[in-house]
């Protein structure tokens, strides 16, 4: 999906009020020393802005212009902290070995475009860094909750894993997480979040 298409899908259902960070974020960066952190497919910017709270630099890019506005102004407090991108991932190059934390969740690609993103993501963590992948585990497409209908933008934390280098990176978690949410007819369904948390050599 294109810039114009997200910008319709922000304009048509408004602004987030929780303002909620995600939740494996806070799970697996809570611990971290605040340095600087590359937030990719920030969207409203509810992690650049827990972060940013928490002394860490941002960057935080993501491909809508109407989402990065929101999230512009709902973290103004923060703005000596924050530098938004409006950046198309699949075209967009992060600078090399410039952060100590990469964050990127629930970014979902086809296999072709998921290999190059996953490769600049990589290169842009530093070494000591912490790169951080959060996606929709393929078994929820098996639930009743909502998720784009492409099985193949979807896959388990195992295969992201697979793409760094064992001599350069420490694989530290790559697996499904479960957590309880509710689906559109306000069930509560089980999910798994595919994760993968890699420390650079």
């Amino acid at each position: 999906m294109d810039a114009e298409s997200w910008d319709a899908i922000y304009t048509s259902r408004g602004a987030d009020p929780s303002r909620e960070p995600n939740p494996q974020l806070v799970a697996e960066a809570a611990g971290l020393a605040p340095g600087a952190a590359l937030d990719i497919g920030c969207a409203e910017g509810c992690d650049a802005e827990w972060l940013a709270a928490r002394g860490w630099r941002v960057t935080a890019a993501d491909i809508s212009a109407v989402a990065l506005e929101r999230a512009r102004a709902a973290t103004a407090r923060f703005a000596d902290r924050i530098a938004w991108v409006q950046a198309d991932l699949r075209a967009w190059t992060p600078p090399a070995a410039a952060f100590d934390l990469v964050t990127s969740h629930f970014v979902h690609f086809v296999p072709a475009d998921r290999i190059v993103v996953m490769a600049r993501l990589a290169a842009a963590v530093r070494q000591g860094g912490t790169l951080l992948v959060v996606t929709h585990d393929p078994t929820d497409l098996q639930t009743t909750v909502k998720r784009w209908p492409l099985p193949e933008a979807y896959a388990p934390a195992e295969q992201f894993a697979a793409m760094l280098p064992p001599d350069r990176w420490e694989i530290l978690i790559a697996e499904a997480r479960p957590r309880e949410v509710a689906d559109p007819a306000g069930n509560r369904v089980t999910v798994n979040d595919a994760i993968l948390r890699a420390r650079r050599r």
